[in-house]
């Protein structure tokens, strides 16, 4: 009956459509590629957007009366916060590196990186297990002084501004940091035949001259602020992210969802093109890394204070979550690693390879397409077909799963009217969804690195294929792939890392019984289980540390 019932819907089904559309791609050429791309990203988009041509006023009155001046104003504090702690944190730090030399600033210099190896909702809830009023960092304060009622609440918005600002604050640093290295000494040199001292000459002329480098980092943070779900779950802060999950998952309302994530697609928007404007007005000049001078070396208190400010950020932002992690989890390890562990280690390491490959596969093809095809119409499908990255995943989640309804409902309504068959779902609830939001959300990632790559191969190479005659495919599979792959590699991990990390899109598409790690620690904190939160985690910390670790090994092979 079953292979009956295949064979009527493989004779429905309009494979001539099939075969001349996939025709056409062929014919069309590669500028066709990038435009698929970049309709599968515009997608999610349009599909939330699309909630505003039908609102539903009693939903917009309970969110106005409410809801939204509430989201409005955490979002706004969050924002503002987490800005201005990684502005200070990541671009302090990047000059002190840059220009200073005194004890450990050579470990200190890339063990500033290690945050980055920690979710920023794993960092969350080990901050609320120690600092909480029941965790041991109180309980030792009232030992000692009687009371801890003086003691600063974690559960606060001071609380998850400062454990963001922990973990984002790398993005800034990094890029920071490198601006800084191309200027060096020589700035505040220059800085000093005008009149400057060593502060006024930093604020003066190699800030401004920074700018460019220290905007882009920050405005990676904003997005992630903006995007992050897990870390203001665990404080139960309320901002738009949050408020999408509970109104789908707690008030079954996908319309809902939709329009409260149309707002939040608003913000994220408004911000690139705030960036955008301000990129447009920069005007600087970038000098070279051989032009930067030697670094300036520290004596006495200076360099002390130096290197006791760079080890407190890393040992609270990194050295204390990673040991406390260890310490839960060396706990509940004899109770908690079962079967019920595999499975979840399984589906994440499958989801992100999977994710991984084709995201990678896609992003070289981008490439190769980019590199092949100059013009502007391009170019522009590239740009959005990597825009994804911006793109917040409960944003992804919501719009990718109501189109994907909407192509359920659609389909089953046509093999019923054609075939009089009766089908369940055929494409909700499968990892399908979660798999195309992968690739929407992280292309950028596989992207970057790949395009990369491949700018640095020389247009020559191009040319003698064409005079052998290879073209097309066959170039890119025996000429470029063999050249790339490395970057081909380091794209892979990197998203992969990021698909293993990634909770919202995971938590709100999976299907049933397709848990993974991610999944395993929302759920764990939702209760307050924070040791048996700890096994998932620290699995996750130490995948983290591999995009570390190859980013250090590139820099040293750069400066080397």
């Amino acid at each position: 009956m079953h292979s009956d019932s295949s064979t009527r819907i493989a004779k429905a089904l309009p494979v001539s459509a099939f075969v001349s559309g996939f025709r056409l791609f062929l014919t069309s050429g590669w500028r066709l590629f990038p435009v698929v791309i970049a309709l599968l990203v515009l997608l999610p988009v349009l599909v939330v957007m699309s909630s505003f041509a039908s609102p539903e006023q009693g939903i917009w009155q309970h969110l106005i009366e409410y809801v939204l001046g509430e989201l409005l104003r955490n979002t706004f504090w969050l924002v503002a916060g987490v800005a201005t702690g990684t502005l200070l944190l990541g671009a302090g730090l990047g000059w002190l590196m840059a220009v200073y030399r005194f004890p450990g600033s050579r470990i200190l210099s890339w063990a500033l990186l290690l945050p980055m190896a920690i979710p920023a909702y794993v960092s969350a809830f080990v901050f609320i297990g120690l600092f909480d009023f029941t965790g041991p960092v109180q309980n030792l304060a009232r030992e000692l002084f009687g009371s801890s009622a003086w003691f600063p609440r974690i559960r606060s918005t001071g609380g998850v501004i400062l454990v963001m600002s922990l973990a984002l604050y790398p993005y800034v640093y990094l890029l920071a940091k490198n601006a800084f290295s191309t200027q060096g000494t020589r700035a505040l040199e220059a800085a000093q035949t005008l009149g400057h001292t060593r502060l006024s000459g930093f604020f003066k002329v190699a800030l401004p001259m920074a700018r460019p480098w220290i905007i882009g980092g920050l405005m990676l943070v904003l997005m992630e602020t903006l995007a992050d779900f897990g870390t203001v779950a665990v404080f139960n802060y309320d901002t738009f992210t949050t408020a999408i999950y509970k109104t789908w998952f707690g008030m079954f309302s996908l319309n809902a969802a939709s329009q409260i994530a149309s707002i939040l697609v608003i913000l994220v928007f408004v911000l690139l093109v705030v960036e955008q404007l301000s990129r447009a007005r920069m005007r600087y000049i970038q000098a070279g890394r051989n032009q930067a001078g030697e670094q300036i070396r520290l004596h006495g208190a200076a360099a002390w204070c130096a290197s006791g400010a760079a080890f407190m950020v890393v040992l609270i932002a990194f050295v204390v979550p990673t040991v406390q992690l260890l310490l839960w989890a060396a706990e509940v390890f004899a109770e908690d690693f079962d079967n019920r562990y595999f499975a979840l280690l399984w589906h994440s390491l499958m989801l992100s390879a999977i994710a991984a490959i084709i995201t990678t596969m896609t992003a070289l093809l981008l490439a190769y397409v980019r590199r092949r095809n100059r013009d502007r119409a391009t170019m522009i499908a590239v740009r959005i077909a990597t825009i994804g990255y911006a793109l917040p995943g409960p944003v992804l989640a919501v719009g990718i799963f109501v189109a994907i309804a909407w192509i359920d409902h659609h389909l089953l309504g046509y093999l019923k009217a054609t075939l009089n068959l009766e089908a369940g779902a055929l494409l909700q609830g499968t990892v399908l969804i979660m798999l195309v939001a992968y690739v929407i959300r992280f292309m950028a990632v596989g992207f970057n690195t790949v395009d990369s790559a491949m700018q640095r191969l020389p247009v020559s190479l191009d040319e003698v294929s064409h005079a052998m005659g290879v073209n097309g495919l066959a170039m890119l599979r025996r000429v470029h792939v063999p050249i790339l792959r490395s970057g081909l590699v380091t794209a892979l991990i990197l998203v992969f890392v990021d698909v293993m990390k990634e909770m919202p899109i995971t938590l709100m598409t999976r299907p049933f019984g397709w848990d993974t790690l991610a999944v395993r620690i929302f759920e764990m904190t939702s209760e307050g289980e924070w040791e048996k939160a700890a096994l998932p985690a620290i699995s996750l910390v130490l995948a983290g540390l591999i995009p570390i670790i190859l980013l250090h090994r590139h820099t040293e092979i750069k400066h080397g």
